[in-house]
């Protein structure tokens, strides 16, 4: 979720109104002017004082291992072109460029054909990098999108005709703490309709509280990077063993198996962080989703994404839950085609 800056003074307003014209113009003039959502709005400030975060790996290697036919890499991200798709002013972060032509390069690297492109902070409400690369990719790519409490009906039938299958909550400090939880019970209560699910990103320390309110969401919810934990911690520390039983129990909760990278303290190739994935399959198997989180925003060390790939077959040594992992499940989540 994403709360709205207090709009002041002619400059800004200008501002606005030039880039939602630049999101008409994108989507197709005036037949689209009727359903864009309001918040696809480039922030066309530069937010300088932010700090810059590291690139992608660009020697991207082969993986050893294949991924079957159709496989879903269920969480990544576009950053940019900023030229075209301008950062949002009140970021925490800027992004390296990593646009949609490299991502399919790295997708093409690594032999996985599609994705759900998940809209980072850094660009705010403006969803367009999102929806724009879905219109492009053939049924390839679905997306999760930022939004706020004060979008309407038309705006979240414009983004679910675009491809959109849920939205975001952040509850990292460092990416502007916890969202208003009246206002999240009132996003999650108009996106049902739409057959959208939410996806959240958690800090550890708030698994435990977090449980019973996930567990009476009228919806399902997908949570981010096995909780974030970290390995050091063991697979008995209270935050994962919730996280587990809540994955056991709840036929509403999904969980991603993504950023190894996050939970490691041993370092590329990330084994530390592979019992953990194991726990979670064995506790879901039908609701375990795999990704990259390409090009890993914030992270401390860096991945090769063929490195990623490559841990699968460590987390799923069989080979029908590697189908399920990365065909069946989100195949069945995101509405790709079979």
């Amino acid at each position: 979720m994403i709360i709205r800056p207090v709009k002041t003074g002619v400059q800004e307003e200008t501002m606005n109104r030039v880039s939602r014209r630049a999101c008409l113009a994108t989507l197709g003039g005036a037949a689209a002017a009727a359903s864009l959502p309001s918040f696809a709005r480039a922030q066309n400030r530069t937010g300088a004082d932010a700090p810059t975060i590291l690139p992608p790996d660009p020697n991207t290697k082969t993986p050893a291992y294949k991924a079957p036919a159709g496989a879903v890499d269920a969480h990544t991200h576009i950053f940019g072109p900023g030229s075209k798709y301008p950062y949002a002013a009140s970021r925490s972060y800027t992004p390296p460029d990593a646009p949609l032509e490299m991502f399919e390069a790295l997708h093409a690297k690594i032999g996985i054909e599609r994705a759900v492109l998940v809209n980072a902070t850094v660009h705010g409400l403006d969803n367009r990098v999102i929806t724009d690369a879905i219109a492009q990719s053939n049924g390839r790519y679905k997306g999760i999108a930022n939004v706020d409490d004060t979008i309407t009906d038309k705006e979240l039938q414009a983004l679910t005709d675009a491809g959109m299958k849920g939205c975001r909550f952040t509850f990292l400090g460092r990416l502007g703490g916890r969202p208003d939880m009246t206002k999240f019970h009132r996003i999650v209560d108009r996106i049902k309709a739409y057959g959208w699910h939410v996806d959240l990103y958690l800090e550890p320390e708030i698994i435990e509280e977090f449980v019973p309110i996930l567990r009476a969401l009228p919806l399902p919810y997908v949570i981010d990077h096995m909780g974030t934990v970290k390995a050091s911690g063991g697979l008995e520390q209270k935050p994962f063993v919730a996280l587990v039983e809540l994955m056991r129990t709840d036929e509403k909760g999904w969980i991603k198996i993504t950023g190894p990278e996050r939970l490691s303290v041993a370092g590329s190739p990330f084994h530390d962080a592979v019992p953990f994935a194991q726990a979670l399959i064995a506790a879901a198997p039908d609701r375990c989703l795999w990704g990259t989180d390409w090009p890993h925003p914030n992270v401390k060390v860096m991945p090769n994404d063929g490195v990623l790939v490559d841990l699968i077959p460590l987390y799923a040594p069989d080979v029908a839950q590697q189908h399920r992992l990365l065909v069946d499940n989100p195949v069945r989540l995101f509405g790709f085609s079979s």
